[in-house]
């Protein structure tokens, strides 16, 4: 399933609705904390690519039919595509600053996240598992190397555990 995503803003809510309307027949239900923490990294992802990179994008998800036998057993895959070569900068932002937080938030929310090249721009990726034990972290923000910024690396990097300075934080 893909979501063709315009870069403006009102096409975070539109994603959102999208992933929602997505949920029913996957037995994942609307009142599972998986589903509101898939349409917040829904949110988050969609909002980075509107913002930062200004190209339109594809949101993908893959939700693997969950009901039935084994039904707490599924990993769950958002991505979204875009055709920046920006690569994605976990940031540290102030206490008063309105953005900035979202690669922290997919990071203590997702099991697992990460980016790759993908022809001229990046897919970045996050999964998350039905079946998973909530993770508890505190994360602290890093080092100058996470806040450079320029042409995405060959060959693609598939994953680079994120670091943050002074940035706590609790998922549950």
């Amino acid at each position: 399933m893909q979501l063709e995503i315009r870069p403006d803003p009102a096409e975070v809510g539109r994603a959102r609705k999208w992933a929602r309307s997505r949920l029913a027949g996957s037995g994942i239900g609307a009142d599972e904390a998986l589903a509101e923490t898939l349409v917040l990294l829904v949110s988050e992802l969609v909002t980075n690519a509107v913002v930062h990179t200004g190209c339109p994008a594809v949101l993908r998800l893959s939700l693997p039919c969950c009901a039935g036998e084994g039904a707490g057993e599924c990993t769950v895959r958002l991505e979204v595509a875009d055709s920046s070569d920006r690569a994605p900068v976990p940031r540290c932002p102030g206490d008063d600053a309105t953005g900035g937080r979202g690669l922290a938030l997919v990071d203590g929310l997702a099991d697992r996240w990460g980016w790759t090249v993908e022809g001229p721009g990046k897919r970045i990726w996050c999964e998350l598992d039905r079946c998973a034990r909530p993770r508890v972290e505190a994360v602290e923000c890093g080092s100058a190397a996470g806040r450079a910024s320029g042409p995405l690396p060959e060959p693609a990097v598939a994953y680079q555990e994120p670091t943050y300075e002074g940035l706590a934080y609790e998922a549950v």
